[in-house]
C-alpha cells in the first residue's frame, strides 16, 4: 500500500490562546466545546484576545491525525479545501515539510482559508471557535480515488457533518473505499455534532463502518443515556470495532463482543485539545503495524497522556512523534 492513512477533514490552522474563566464568561464563549462562528466572529474574538497566538500550526482533526500517523513513521494522504491566501498557503506548506501528500493547492474563492481559535484554561479544558471559511465547501471532487485504493484505512472526520458539501465528499470517500476493500474509520469529533447534526451523520455512516472512535460524552449523546455499558452496546450496531477514550480512565477496545480495557497513563493535564486525534493517528498507525486493537489503544492512551501534557493538538516535530514511540517501547 502507498498510504497507511487516507484522512479527509476540515483543513484548519489552528491558533491557541491561554485565557481565564472570566474571558469566556465575558465573550459568552461556550466552555469546553466547539462552536462554529462565522468570519465577522472569529475576527472579532481574535481582536479582543489582542495578542499573537501561543501556538499556530495546520489543523482540524483529522489533519492531526495524519500528522500523528506521518510522525509515528507511517504514510499519509489528506483531503482537504483551502484558499489561495496566506492561510491556505501555510496549511499546505507545513504539511508537504512533513511528508504528508494532499489532493490540490489553494483555490481561488471569496471564503477564507479556515481558522480555528482554541482558547485554554488553567483547568486544561479549551473553548474553540472554529471558521471553515472555504473548506465548509469541500466537496466529492477533492476526494482522490486512486490515492485512498492504495490506502490501509480511510480515516473520516465527524466535523464534516456540518457541511452539506463536506458530507456528501465524506460520503463518496467511504463508498469508494467500500469498493476498493479499503476500512472505513470514523470519529463522531464532538457531541455538538451528535445533538445538531445526527441525521447527517447518520448519513455519513450508510450502513455502518468498520471502526468507530468517540469518547465517553459522545458515546452517551449518541445512545441519548448515561450508562456506557448501553451506550457501547448500541454503537456496536454501527461498528464491529469500537474505541471509546475515557480521559485518565483509559479506553474501551471493543471487537464484536469482545471487550477490553486499555488502562490510562498518569499525566498532569494543561491542554486537551488534540487528544483524540492523536489518539485516532496512534491506533491506526499500530493497527497498520500489525497491532491488536488492544495494544494499539494501549500505545494510543501513552501518545494521548503526553499530547494533553503540552499546550497545543500537535508535537512540535516529526522527532518527537519518533521519540514518543521509542519512549513507549522502552
Amino acid at each position: 500500500m502507498t498510504y497507511d492513512v487516507y484522512g479527509i477533514g476540515n483543513a484548519l490552522v489552528d491558533m491557541e490562546y491561554e485565557v481565564h474563566d472570566e474571558f469566556l464568561q465575558d465573550n459568552d464563549v461556550p466552555k469546553g466545546l466547539m462552536s462554529l462562528v462565522d468570519t465577522d466572529r472569529i475576527v472579532e474574538i481574535v481582536k479582543r484576545l489582542d495578542r499573537p497566538p501561543s501556538l499556530r500550526m495546520s489543523g482540524g482533526s483529522a489533519a492531526n491525525t495524519t500528522v500523528a500517523v506521518r510522525g509515528f513513521g507511517g504514510r499519509a494522504f489528506y483531503s482537504c479545501r483551502v484558499a489561495d491566501d496566506p492561510t491556505g498557503r501555510f496549511f499546505l506548506g507545513e504539511l508537504a515539510t512533513l511528508g504528508i501528500q494532499t489532493n490540490k493547492t489553494g483555490v481561488i474563492e471569496d471564503l477564507p482559508s479556515g481558522r480555528c481559535v482554541s482558547m485554554v484554561t488553567d483547568d486544561a479544558e479549551r473553548s474553540m471557535y472554529t471558521c471553515l471559511g472555504v473548506s465548509e465547501t469541500l466537496d466529492p471532487s477533492d476526494v482522490v480515488p486512486s490515492a485512498l485504493a492504495e490506502s490501509r484505512y480511510l480515516y473520516v472526520e465527524g466535523y464534516l457533518c456540518s457541511s452539506p458539501t463536506g458530507r456528501l465528499a465524506a460520503i463518496r470517500a467511504r463508498e469508494v473505499a467500500e469498493s476498493e476493500g479499503v476500512p472505513v474509520t470514523l470519529t463522531l469529533s464532538d457531541p455538538s455534532m451528535i445533538e445538531f447534526f445526527r441525521d447527517e451523520l447518520i448519513a455519513m455512516l450508510g450502513n455502518g463502518v468498520d471502526h468507530l472512535f468517540c469518547n465517553t460524552d459522545e458515546a452517551l449523546a449518541w445512545a441519548k443515556t448515561d450508562r456506557l455499558d448501553i451506550a457501547a452496546n448500541e454503537l456496536r450496531d454501527i461498528a464491529p470495532r469500537l474505541t471509546i477514550t475515557m480521559g485518565a480512565e483509559g479506553a474501551l477496545a471493543i471487537e464484536g463482543h469482545a471487550q477490553s480495557h486499555a488502562p490510562g497513563v498518569e499525566t498532569r493535564a494543561v491542554d486537551t485539545t488534540g487528544a483524540g486525534d492523536m489518539f485516532a493517528g496512534a491506533c491506526l498507525f499500530a493497527l497498520s503495524q500489525g497491532a491488536t486493537l488492544l495494544d494499539a489503544s494501549r500505545f494510543a492512551n501513552f501518545c494521548a497522556a503526553r499530547t494533553v501534557s503540552q499546550f497545543g493538538a500537535r508535537l512540535a516535530t516529526l522527532d518527537d512523534y519518533q521519540g514518543l514511540r521509542r519512549a513507549f517501547r522502552a
